[in-house]
């Protein structure tokens, strides 16, 4: 307990969920040089400014485990999309897309273009790009991982192949580059056109600096449809030839002949992890969201376009729609729409919430934030957690869904100090009523603000409250701390 009684903010009468799924429990909290000072009951403390959180939950800001933040927290700093949600640390630089290292005379294929900055503006090294944070912050945390398809970019001439020993060696000095910067892992997304011909031997090889930081490997795995298990192993023998945790990216089974099949994806994943450190989050969602493809698997069912550099106009309408408009087929129209974003609705509600209530699924949104009609997840994800899914669904209690989103993610990234509300912790926190919290972001109004988040406050200040932003940028860049230095 503090030996001090008067503090830079109190927080009075809430009641606390910690973030480590025990019990809630009625108390203050004292909060002192951006950490938490006390928690209890601190009848006898002043501060210079109190929040009354009677009759309303004082837990962890949330970590978003899944982000496409890279570029908005310089961008956007004021981050409202994760801000007014409750987030207050994000995970960047996944899918094998991060904003560095990039050079500036280089055309950025899709989907490494969604991220991109004017080209004067590009970071040449991660280190570059970390420096740019730490001096002009966000409102939200940052955490980052270098991505191996902006690797590939930068170093091959040709992505239409697999690389080079030289192309290799390239890339493993890039990932030594960023991981002495700063960066917490490597992320791949051989889903996409840029990492397609990326062999399981490359990935291992450019990851080999990896085991030495005991840094992760994040992974969009090659398929998440019919050869999703397959993808599971190819992801799992990476994690285990390098040594290291690995990440399983928004896990999903999509297209209709897979719905169900996350009742054999997630014992699988349950086997493994008791060989290996296995990592996994999800979005609650039956739609995701990605640049605008034309291949049939993901045009199949319902798309509904979310950006259009050449159409801005036809952002929030149906692909299929749109086809029928112009006279062309689905492809075609939707080739005439790139670069873009598209949301596609490919998941069934059954798996969505085997994979949710799985003990060890985080919570990430997945969002990308670019255009005015996103997929709702960037603005809604927790929120819908805490409210539809836990609230009203009752998947599971209240408890849990903050430790998906809050300790799970930080012991999981080795985000040491935020996650959990004890004392001497960052004091990232957020208030919200859990009887009327929700998302309120919807697939035709998808950028409206949740409801019942009462406060966010990042690093002891003040970012949101009743219903607006403050203007503080407090975030800070936050590295990963692995259980070795902390043993």
């Amino acid at each position: 307990m503090s030996t001090t009684t008067h503090h830079d903010l109190l927080i009075r009468g809430g009641t606390v969920i910690d973030g480590t799924k025990a019990p809630r429990f009625d108390a203050d909290i004292a909060i002192q040089d951006g950490r938490i000072a006390a928690i209890g009951q601190l009848a006898g403390h002043t501060a210079d400014r109190t929040i009354d959180a009677k009759g309303r939950i004082v837990a962890p800001g949330f970590i978003d485990s899944h982000t496409h933040d890279d570029q908005a927290v310089l961008s956007q700093a004021d981050m409202s999309f994760k801000i007014s949600q409750g987030v207050t640390t994000v995970i960047a630089g996944n899918c094998g897309i991060s904003a560095a290292p990039l050079k500036r005379d280089m055309d950025l294929p899709m989907p490494l273009n969604l991220l991109d900055a004017p080209r004067e503006e590009r970071f040449t090294t991660f280190a570059a790009y970390l420096d740019a944070l730490r001096k002009t912050p966000s409102a939200v945390n940052v955490a980052a991982m270098v991505g191996h398809s902006t690797l590939r970019a930068v170093t091959m001439g040709s992505l239409d192949r697999e690389a080079t020993p030289e192309e290799i060696a390239a890339m493993q000095a890039l990932v030594e580059e960023a991981l002495a910067a700063g960066a917490i892992g490597l992320s791949t997304g051989t889903f996409y056109p840029p990492a397609v011909k990326a062999t399981t031997e490359e990935i291992i090889a450019v990851g080999k600096p990896l085991t030495a930081h005991q840094a992760l490997y994040v992974t969009h795995m090659r398929d998440e449809s019919s050869q999703v298990m397959e993808s599971l192993e190819e992801t799992f023998r990476i994690g285990r030839e390098l040594g290291i945790p690995v990440v399983v990216s928004h896990h999903k089974v999509q297209n209709k002949p897979n719905f169900g099949r996350s009742a054999e994806t997630l014992p699988f994943i349950r086997e493994t992890m008791k060989k290996q450190t296995v990592c996994l989050d999800c979005y609650p969602y039956t739609a995701g969201s990605t640049m605008i493809r034309t291949d049939r698997g993901m045009i199949d069912g319902r798309v509904l376009i979310a950006s259009s550099e050449p159409h801005p106009d036809m952002a929030g309408r149906d692909l299929g729609d749109i086809a029928k408009e112009w006279g062309v087929s689905d492809a075609e129209a939707a080739q005439r729409l790139q670069p873009g974003t598209a949301i596609y609705f490919l998941m069934d509600e059954n798996d969505v919430q085997r994979i949710l209530a799985f003990d060890d699924t985080m919570i990430g949104s997945d969002g990308i934030p670019v255009g005015e009609k996103p997929h709702p997840r960037l603005w809604g994800t927790f929120p819908r957690v805490l409210g539809h899914y836990s609230r009203d669904v009752g998947l599971f209690p209240l408890e849990t869904a903050v430790w998906k989103m809050t300790g799970l993610t930080a012991r999981n990234f080795g985000l040491q100090g935020r996650g959990t509300l004890k004392e001497g912790s960052h004091a990232d926190v957020v208030i919200f009523d859990a009887a009327t919290v929700r998302d309120a972001a919807t697939y035709e109004t998808p950028t409206q603000p949740a409801e019942g988040i009462a406060a966010v406050i990042v690093n002891g200040v003040v970012a949101w409250q009743n219903g607006a932003h403050s203007g503080a940028r407090s975030g800070q860049v936050v590295t990963r701390t692995t259980s070795k230095e902390t043993a």
